[in-house]
């Protein structure tokens, strides 16, 4: 089986803006991935850590980003409450919807599995950025309804799992990556090569 199918295999974006008691951006997105094993979740592959501008616009400074490979004898809903652990332990408290965070550990995709549903995951993926702005789902949308419009998403992912493929759309990651706008794009710049290099599968 691909490792792209395995449903045990799960792709986690991870961003930070502020500081938290791990200290700068940067610092906290390693102080998180550290603390992956102590929930069960074996780390496969790391990309680059990105700069990003805030989003949406004016939102607090730039961002700290990178994508992860893990893979974990759970369920996707017991490996965001994992995520969300490790969030609290660094200190987020949950408030503003899009808001500026010192963590922020999103899971993007488990293998090719499709969360809760085909239509439920197709209403999210096409709904429109202002109501994105205003409403989150209730329950696990997979992938993740967001993840072929960020490049600060789809850069550090295309460094570990190009070929990956949406499992309801049929795009790789490479292909979602070359749809996006070139400035936006442009707009992204790596600075920091963390546990000695990025390694993709």
């Amino acid at each position: 089986m691909s490792v792209f199918k395995d449903n045990s295999t799960f792709f986690i974006a991870l961003g930070a803006n502020l500081s938290t008691e791990a200290g700068r951006p940067a610092q906290s997105l390693v102080a998180a991935l550290k603390m992956l094993s102590g929930e069960g979740l074996r780390l496969r592959a790391l990309s680059r850590f990105w700069r990003s501008p805030a989003f949406p616009a004016g939102a607090g400074p730039d961002y700290v980003n990178a994508c992860a490979v893990v893979s974990a004898a759970l369920p996707p809903e017991a490996v965001l409450q994992a995520l969300h652990r490790i969030e609290a332990r660094l200190g987020r408290i949950r408030t503003t919807r899009w808001g500026a965070r010192g963590i922020d550990l999103d899971l993007l995709a488990a293998g090719d599995a499709i969360r809760p549903d085909a239509a439920t995951e197709a209403s999210w993926r096409a709904l429109p950025l202002a109501e994105q702005m205003q409403h989150a789902p209730e329950t696990l949308i997979l992938p993740h309804p967001r993840l072929a419009d960020r490049a600060f998403v789809l850069i550090p992912l295309a460094e570990i799992a190009p070929l990956w493929r949406h499992p309801a759309t049929g795009k790789t990651v490479s292909e979602m990556l070359a749809a996006l706008d070139a400035a936006e794009k442009a707009a992204m710049t790596p600075f920091y090569t963390p546990f000695g290099g990025a390694g993709g599968l």
